[in-house]
């Protein structure tokens, strides 16, 4: 039986991303290097269906997949993967208000400095 989504991305070896450790905590996993290319494929497919998300954070547009209390989305898009190579998957702990849509200037990512009317997404 092929393995769901939900039991690759427990069982992948994921760690945390330094680089934005005390404002927009996140953790990563590595296609290649982690031997998660069955992980990379299935959020992939799950892109191509239409579940992805189109988001922004702060000018860089991105699809994020929403699954459990994360979401999830890749630095190259889907469509302009190559086979072999090595690609990072992140993922990040669901806000649960208007920071999972629209990242905006001065947000620091610690929910105290979040504004109390966010901007609608446009």
């Amino acid at each position: 039986m092929t393995p769901g989504l939900t039991d690759l991305i427990s069982g992948a070896p994921w760690r945390e991303a330094v680089t934005y450790r005390e404002t927009w905590p996140h953790e990563y996993v590595l296609s290649e290097k982690d031997g998660q290319q069955e992980l990379l494929d299935a959020i992939c497919n799950r892109f191509r269906a239409g579940e992805g998300v189109a988001c922004r954070f702060f000018t860089m547009k991105n699809t994020y997949l929403f699954v459990g209390d994360h979401k999830y989305w890749l630095m190259t898009h889907w469509d302009d993967l190559k086979p072999g190579e090595n690609y990072v998957i992140n993922r990040a702990r669901l806000y649960r208000d208007r920071r999972d849509f629209v990242i905006q200037p001065g947000d620091t990512g610690m929910p105290e400095h979040y504004p109390t009317n966010p901007p609608h997404q446009g």
